[in-house]
C-alpha cells in the first residue's frame, strides 16, 4: 500500500509540472494586451515595452519559468491586472471559494445520495420499469447538451415553482435551482456506474453460491454486491469532489454566482491574463490531485490493487 501511494504519488507529481509548465508557455502565446488592460492603446510601443520589461515578460521563456516556479513555490500567482488592478490573485480567489464550496458540497451531497440510489434501483429491477426510465435520464443528461437541459430549467422552472432567477446570497430559495443544476449530471454518471458495476458483480459466481446458500436478495445487494461495486467507483469520487467544489463555470454563470467558476469566465473575457493563467493552473492541478486521490482510495477498499516495476496496475 505505501510502495503504491508513493508510486502513484510521484506520477502525479510529474504530471503536475509538465501540466504547469505546458500552461504557462501557452499562456504565454497569448496577445500581451492583457496584461495591459484598458491602458493598452494609451500607452507609446516604448511604455509598452517598458511594463512588459517590468512584468518579466521580454526575459527568454526558461527565465521566466524559473522566476515563475520561484514565485508559486512562495504561493504567489501573480496580480490581477484588468478584474481588479494590482489586487493579489490570491485574494481575489480567497473572496471566491466560499461561493463554490457552498454549493459543490450541497451538489455532491445531493448527486451521491440520489445517484448512488438510483443506481442501485436499476440494477435490482434490470429490464423493468425504474431501470428503463432512469436509464432514459441518463441518456438525456449525456446526450443533451448541459447548456440546453439548464437553461431549460432556469427559464421555465422558476416560473413552475416560482423560483428566483438569478442567484441572491440573503435569499436561501435562490440557492435551489443552482444547486440542483450542479447535481443533475453528476446524478446520472453515478447512477450509471453504480449500475453497471452492480450488473457486473451480480453475474458473478460469489452471487450465485450465495443464493444457493439461501442468503436473502437484500443482504447480497447490502453485504457484497454495493460494497463491491463501490470499489472501482472510488476512483472518480475525489475529483468529482474537488472539481465540483472548485465551481461549475458554466452553472455560477447562469445564475450570477460570484464563485470561482464565473470568475474564470469573466477573467477571459476580460482578457486578464494574469488571472487567467492562476485559474486554469489550479482547476487543472485539482484534476491532478483528485486523480491521485482517487487511486489512492481504491487501494484502500481493494488491497489487491498494486504497482509495481513489471507493470501490475489496478
Amino acid at each position: 500500500m505505501l510502495s503504491y501511494t508513493l508510486r502513484r504519488l510521484r506520477q502525479s507529481v510529474v504530471t503536475v509540472f509538465i501540466v504547469l509548465t505546458l500552461v504557462f508557455l501557452l499562456m504565454r502565446l497569448l496577445p500581451v494586451e492583457g496584461y495591459f488592460g484598458d491602458s493598452y492603446d494609451k500607452l507609446t510601443e516604448e511604455q509598452r515595452q517598458a511594463v512588459l520589461a517590468k512584468m518579466g515578460l521580454l526575459d527568454p521563456w526558461y527565465v521566466q519559468l524559473e522566476h515563475f516556479y520561484g514565485a508559486l513555490l512562495h504561493g504567489d500567482l501573480g496580480v490581477s491586472v484588468v478584474y481588479r488592478p494590482d489586487v493579489p490573485v490570491n485574494q481575489i480567489i480567497a473572496m471566491k471559494i466560499p461561493y463554490s464550496l457552498r454549493f459543490g458540497l450541497a451538489a455532491i451531497a445531493l448527486s451521491l445520495v440520489l445517484g448512488l440510489a438510483m443506481g442501485v434501483r436499476q440494477a435490482r429491477d434490470k429490464g423493468r420499469f425504474w431501470d428503463k426510465t432512469w436509464t432514459w435520464y441518463i441518456v438525456l443528461t449525456h446526450a443533451v447538451p448541459m447548456a440546453v437541459y439548464l437553461l431549460f430549467i432556469q427559464l421555465y422552472m422558476t416560473k413552475i415553482l416560482h423560483l428566483p432567477m438569478l442567484y441572491d446570497r440573503t435569499n436561501p430559495i435562490s440557492w435551489i435551482l443552482p444547486t440542483l443544476s450542479m447535481a443533475l449530471g453528476p446524478i446520472g454518471g453515478y447512477a450509471l456506474w453504480m449500475r453497471r458495476y452492480m450488473v457486473d458483480e451480480l453475474n458473478k459466481d460469489y452471487i450465485r453460491l450465495a443464493r444457493a446458500k439461501g442468503m436473502s436478495s437484500t443482504a447480497i445487494m447490502v453485504r457484497h454486491v454495493a460494497r463491491n461495486a463501490f470499489v472501482p467507483m472510488a476512483q472518480y469520487l475525489p475529483t468529482s469532489v474537488l472539481l465540483t467544489i472548485s465551481g461549475s463555470i458554466y452553472v455560477e454563470s447562469l445564475y450570477s454566482i460570484p464563485g470561482m467558476g464565473g470568475l474564470l469566465i469573466d477573467a477571459i473575457q476580460r482578457q486578464d491574463n494574469p488571472l487567467v493563467q492562476a485559474l486554469v493552473l489550479i482547476f487543472s492541478t485539482l484534476g491532478i490531485v483528485g486523480l491521485f486521490l482517487g487511486d489512492v482510495l481504491m487501494a484502500v477498499f481493494d488491497p489487491r490493487i498494486k504497482l509495481s516495476k513489471q507493470g501490475g496496475a489496478r
